[in-house]
């Protein structure tokens, strides 16, 4: 048993070594991503706040919206109204950002904000690629390097649990492992800080690991489905290959950006449709639509019951444009096991699914992760530097011999 976990911590020590740094640059742009949703959103509109004209105002409808869009700007593919009442409409436009418009009036307020994006963009780039932007080969280094640092991070956490575990549950031991002491060396603090911070973080740090593996590697988000005894959804294109519906989707945008509107719609129709998807569910904070291709029957709608990112209260709508019949309604509840853990999981790596309160756990889960790379570094080159001083036979001094005492009674060799 104590091989075993000698082998365990030196494996755990030269994971931890390995990958640290990448791990720190996960961990840190991870709490800077902790409020990407709500920042942003206030950035966009902190400028667009909207009154109602009187109490009983009604909003324009969605055509109308669209008409001062498309004299700005065609090619719109989304259009996205919230219940709140002094909320702006927005219209998006993929990947080439979103206009808000006053959904009384029409009138186009602007854009959202360009140097609050790009920060986010920019992170968020850090965090999945190690900063490299675009789509050439350095993305997908960048990605295999993320995605194999957080695989190794998994195993440092469930180690660490494992190496964390008291071998005699005695209070002063436990305490030792649990709470913060005050009054230690340099070097005892972070022996101090690493187990602390490591048992107060394992679990939320467990979930947001586990989800970054099932978010990088395809095989482990058909491992989900395959948990539940189904079999996985046919992937959307080989790395590097276009998707499979890449035509359609570049014919589609090129229907909205020259026709504007499809041909089997009639005036008033979106409008008509919209209704339909309003009656649809009670208590809903956001609605949006996919403006349909001039080629596609159907009409898709999101309801969303929460803040945008807890799939659980999130369901589809999809109408007949002519006839405006439910052609499908999928609430989060229909869906098989398999997808509902997989789009949980989805939103649990930032903690989103759980709301603020899972935003703010994995915040903090994810600043605990970058101390705890620190201290184990700094563990790692003390424990170094003292197996060079052996070697050359140069004296080792008090603090620094205490401080191993305190690395062997903590790891258990």
């Amino acid at each position: 048993m104590k091989l075993f976990r000698k082998v365990i911590f030196w494996c755990h020590l030269a994971a931890g070594v390995a990958a640290g740094l990448v791990i720190l640059i996960m961990s840190v742009t991870g709490v800077l991503l902790a409020y990407e949703r709500q920042i942003t959103y206030w950035a966009d509109t902190r400028g667009y706040q909207v009154q109602p004209p009187s109490p009983d105002a009604q909003r324009q409808g969605v055509e109308k919206l669209l008409e001062g869009v498309r004299a700005v700007r065609p090619g719109a593919a989304t259009v996205t109204v919230r219940a709140d009442p002094t909320a702006p409409a927005e219209v998006g436009f993929g990947r080439e950002g979103t206009i808000f418009v006053n959904p009384y009036t029409g009138e186009v307020l602007g854009g959202g904000s360009t140097r609050v994006r790009a920060f986010f963009r920019s992170v968020t780039d850090w965090h999945r690629w190690l900063g490299a932007s675009g789509e050439g080969t350095g993305r997908g280094v960048g990605r295999a390097i993320t995605g194999a640092s957080n695989f190794v991070f998994l195993f440092i956490v469930v180690s660490g649990i494992y190496l964390w575990w008291p071998r005699k549950w005695k209070k002063r031991l436990v305490r030792n492992v649990t709470w913060f002491k005050r009054g230690l060396t340099s070097r005892a603090r972070n022996f101090n800080w690493h187990n602390t911070i490591g048992f107060w973080s394992a679990i939320p740090l467990f979930i947001v690991v586990l989800s970054g593996v099932v978010i990088s590697y395809s095989w482990a988000g058909n491992l989900v489905y395959r948990v539940f005894g189904e079999t996985p959804p046919a992937p959307r294109s080989a790395p590097g290959q276009p998707p499979a519906n890449a035509g359609q989707q570049q014919r589609g945008a090129a229907e909205r950006r020259d026709a504007g509107r499809p041909e089997e719609l009639t005036a008033g129709s979106l409008d008509r449709l919209w209704a339909l998807a309003e009656q649809q569910q009670q208590g809903w904070r956001s609605i949006s639509l996919r403006l349909p291709a001039a080629t596609e029957p159907t009409a898709v709608f999101t309801i969303d019951l929460g803040n945008g990112g807890q799939p659980q209260k999130r369901s589809q709508l999809t109408l007949d444009l002519k006839t405006g019949q439910v052609v499908r309604w999928e609430p989060f509840s229909s869906q098989t096991p398999g997808r509902r853990a997989r789009s949980w999981l989805r939103f649990a790596h930032t903690g989103e699914a759980a709301g603020v309160v899972g935003q703010t756990v994995a915040g903090i889960a994810s600043a605990g992760g970058a101390v705890l790379v620190w201290t184990g570094l700094a563990l790692a080159w003390r424990r170094f530097r003292l197996w060079r001083a052996k070697g050359t036979r140069k004296p080792v001094s008090d603090g620094e011999a205490a401080g191993q005492d305190e690395d062997y009674r903590g790891d258990g060799l």
